[in-house]
């Protein structure tokens, strides 16, 4: 891409994955942030149009490992990695560089949580007493100031929006939460798996990690802070034979005599002035449909059949919002630019 004098210069580690290629869709058209380095190991040597065609018209460097970046002239990176990988590329960097990671490793405050629910210790707990959780619309005061911030897995953060203000207003019972919700498979990210084939996702739906999926611990955690305790939920992910979208549909139990209404109106005055989280009214239901390929959230508040119940609905979409948008967010705010800047595609329907 062309330099800018005045621009933000920033890498892309793992570029050639799915949220990479979200990543540069957007800053494709950001008006304050150039990409000056691509890595991908396994496809270093070849272009981002060749790995990705649809961004072949781009100007883009060339792919390269990760050990012949030059970061002295980099400003920031966008890190998407899978898990496990990032601790130690991260630690490897430069102190000068700002960070937003997109992989899982410096969500948990407690590093013990994360050996626990990821299966192995923790290998830069020095830098995880540094890291802010990204979820822009909760934690902006924070992200302003950080030098890492870690971007939400996608599950939680369509789940943490509609519960978070909910939770710390006292307006339901935080230990009666149960969230079921459905993603569609890029999720699961781009390398090659046998479950992930065509012919094993097509025409079906499952559940899966019924119990023990690891976005539980991540959701437990946000929500504890919110409540000033401990908070355990009920929640069950689904797989669906669609490219990109997640949908939560969340039963809550009302509490301290709010009403449907009364959180209704909550959520949409506590999201009024965000740009990308809307509260859609009347019967109207959030749909993956109508947020597909852009970083909005929607949120909706039904009354449940049983007494003092209420079912929320939220639809993001899984590579934007639920990933390489928020990143994006968390990047502009990290660096004072407007943090709608790159981001305003509207939804791609149908």
């Amino acid at each position: 891409m062309a330099k800018m004098s005045n621009g933000i210069r920033v890498g892309i580690i793992g570029a050639s994955g799915y949220t990479g290629a979200e990543l540069m869709r957007f800053l494709a058209h950001h008006p304050q942030i150039e990409v000056n380095i691509l890595t991908a190991d396994t496809k270093a040597g070849r272009s981002m149009g060749d790995v990705f065609p649809h961004l072949a018209s781009l100007d883009l460097p060339k792919l390269v490992r990760i050990e012949e970046a030059d970061w002295s002239g980099i400003d920031a990176v966008f890190c998407c990695l899978p898990h496990a990988t990032t601790q130690d590329v991260i630690s490897r960097l430069p102190a000068h560089l700002k960070v937003v990671d997109l992989s899982a490793d410096f969500r948990f405050a407690d590093v013990d949580v994360y050996a626990e629910t990821y299966g192995q210790k923790h290998r830069a707990p020095e830098l995880q007493t540094d890291a802010v959780y990204g979820l822009t619309e909760i934690e902006r005061e924070a992200i302003k100031s950080a030098r890492l911030v870690a971007v939400p897995g996608c599950y939680p953060t369509g789940a943490q929006l509609p519960l978070i203000p909910l939770v710390e207003s006292g307006a339901i019972d935080p230990d009666e939460i149960i969230i079921d919700a459905k993603s569609g498979i890029t999720g699961a990210g781009r390398s090659a798996k046998e479950a992930n084939l065509f012919a094993e996702v097509s025409e079906g739906i499952h559940a899966y990690a019924i119990g023990s999926h690891r976005h539980a611990p991540e959701i437990e955690q946000q929500l504890s802070k919110a409540a000033g305790r401990s908070v355990a939920v009920s929640f069950t992910p689904h797989l669906m034979p669609i490219n990109r979208g997640l949908l939560s549909t969340i039963y809550v139990k009302l509490a301290n005599g709010a009403a449907v209404g009364d959180i209704r109106e909550a959520l949409a005055k506590r999201f009024e002035d965000e740009p990308f989280v809307q509260v859609v009214q009347g019967d109207a239901s959030p749909a993956t449909r109508h947020v597909r390929g852009s970083n909005q959230c929607h949120i909706g508040v039904f009354a449940g059949r049983a007494k003092g119940q209420a079912i929320l609905v939220s639809a993001i979409d899984n590579l934007v919002k639920g990933a390489s948008g928020q990143a994006i967010q968390n990047m502009n705010l990290m660096h004072d630019i407007p943090e709608s800047a790159g981001l305003e595609l509207e939804p791609m329907f149908p």
